[in-house]
């Protein structure tokens, strides 16, 4: 499949992340990629962007390709089950683990120990557990062995629970412009293999 032939959905994670971004690059670069834009992104409420993945899912004419960073691929497991047959695979980078979203449930800095987010910033405890069912599309997922936000053996072991074939990213941080990943042309050209293979 080529990109052109799809509705590419971009789901940043925390935050939403900024115009460096490889996610926001790849925005401006396909011509058929939207962004998934979440009404909270600094007090994510899981339902709310569950909801708003499946509802941008619904909206297009064309085979869906998720690409999802951090927060968003966790989110895009819990929408998995609702998703339709619309949904022809998911591209995950940088999933955060368990103790990171614990961390940012209870309002502190998963890449400060002992540091707090800013006041009244933090995530729905209804992000945990992380869901590991497989996945009903294919899916890549990619992660760091170095990434602040989840420990080595997390990404590769929620890959294989869910059915993803894994690429190791390497000592690439949370793939993020922070970890030197503003540009991102091994992601790219990772992501056009994938589709290449739809």
């Amino acid at each position: 499949m080529r990109a052109a032939d799809a509705d590419i959905l971009i789901v940043p994670g925390y935050s939403g992340g900024t115009p460096a971004h490889w996610y926001s690059r790849w925005l401006t670069k396909l011509s058929t990629a939207k962004r998934v834009e979440q009404k909270d992104w600094l007090t994510p409420r899981r339902d709310d962007w569950v909801e708003t993945i499946v509802s941008a899912s619904t909206r297009g004419h064309r085979p869906v390709i998720f690409v999802a960073h951090s927060l968003g691929c966790i989110a895009l497991l819990h929408a998995a089950p609702r998703l339709g047959s619309a949904v022809a695979g998911a591209f995950l980078v940088a999933p955060p683990g368990e103790a990171a979203l614990r961390d940012l449930i209870e309002g502190r800095d998963p890449e400060t120990p002992g540091a707090s987010l800013s006041e009244g910033r933090h995530i729905d405890a209804a992000f945990l557990p992380i869901p590991r069912a497989p996945l009903p599309f294919p899916s890549v997922m990619v992660g760091g062995s170095d990434d602040p936000y989840a420990e080595a053996t997390f990404t590769p072991r929620l890959a294989e629970d869910i059915g993803a074939r894994f690429i190791d990213a390497g000592a690439a941080g949370h793939i993020n412009p922070d970890s030197g990943h503003g540009p991102w042309p091994e992601g790219s050209l990772a992501f056009a293999h994938f589709m290449a293979k739809l």
